[in-house]
């Protein structure tokens, strides 16, 4: 049976729409059995150019988008988005009543998700580390690795609980940071916080090159029935033999 997929996100950069085109690309192409049966914005148009064409990239599919700018909720709240968190969430859930998805991805998606949505739907997320790696924001993760000279990195699929970026691990895939293309920059002196550091921005543009591809490959692995959200594996599943080999590929 075809993967119904909800997608939500704020769309407003090129990670975020890379993932989306990397999904409809294998969906065209038959390598993916799914459909996008809904897009969910954050933002509404007329908010910024990324997210004004998103939707215009997801119309042009004949996919619905839901709009419910956070901007605006906060303004009418008097700036408090977090006191009114699950009022947000309601009306989200409200919007979506007549759509169906069997799993919803967040990619690109700036708010934390409460329990309103979560009972609402099974959501997947991304998370730039390893299963057993840093927690947190992605340039927190980045300099927690540079501080212990790690060898690797990657990126994670997980189930999104109550418990922030720690539910059930789906899959993984490992990304080097040392070798040939790395030594030199573990070697220059550091621009401490920086995004700027050529050796932070090395690690991010290696990890953020292979973020669509393991979203797209676990995915592909929930299509098949490969992984389960309901019953997630025991143990991730590693899937960067299969990152690379798309990567290859593509």
């Amino acid at each position: 049976m075809t993967l119904r997929l909800g997608w939500f996100t704020a769309g407003r950069g090129p990670g975020s729409r890379g993932m989306f085109e990397r999904a409809l690309a294998a969906i065209d192409d038959g390598s993916l059995d799914a459909q996008i049966a809904f897009v969910f914005m954050q933002r509404e148009r007329g908010e910024g150019e990324g997210s004004d064409g998103f939707m215009d990239l997801a119309a042009s599919r004949g996919i619905p988008v839901i709009e419910l700018s956070s901007q605006r909720f906060r303004r009418e709240h008097d700036g408090d988005f977090a006191g009114h968190r699950d009022k947000y969430d309601r009306q989200a859930v409200e919007l979506l009543r007549q759509h169906e998805a069997d799993v919803c991805v967040l990619a690109g998606y700036l708010l934390i998700l409460s329990p309103v949505l979560i009972d609402a739907y099974d959501f997947v997320n991304l998370h730039p580390a390893l299963p057993d790696g840093p927690v947190g924001l992605w340039q927190k993760v980045i300099w927690e690795l540079i501080d212990q000279r790690a060898d690797e990195t990657g990126n994670m699929t997980l189930v999104v609980t109550n418990d922030l970026d720690r539910g059930p691990q789906l899959t993984f895939d490992r990304v080097p940071i040392k070798g040939d293309a790395f030594d030199a920059l573990w070697d220059a002196p550091r621009i401490a916080g920086s995004e700027e550091d050529p050796l932070f921005s090395a690690i991010r543009t290696a990890s953020v090159r292979r973020e669509p591809v393991l979203l797209v490959e676990t995915l592909r692995a929930l299509a098949t029935g490969a992984l389960r959200v309901d019953t997630p594996p025991v143990s991730p599943l590693d899937l960067t033999g299969d990152v690379e080999a798309a990567l290859r590929a593509s």
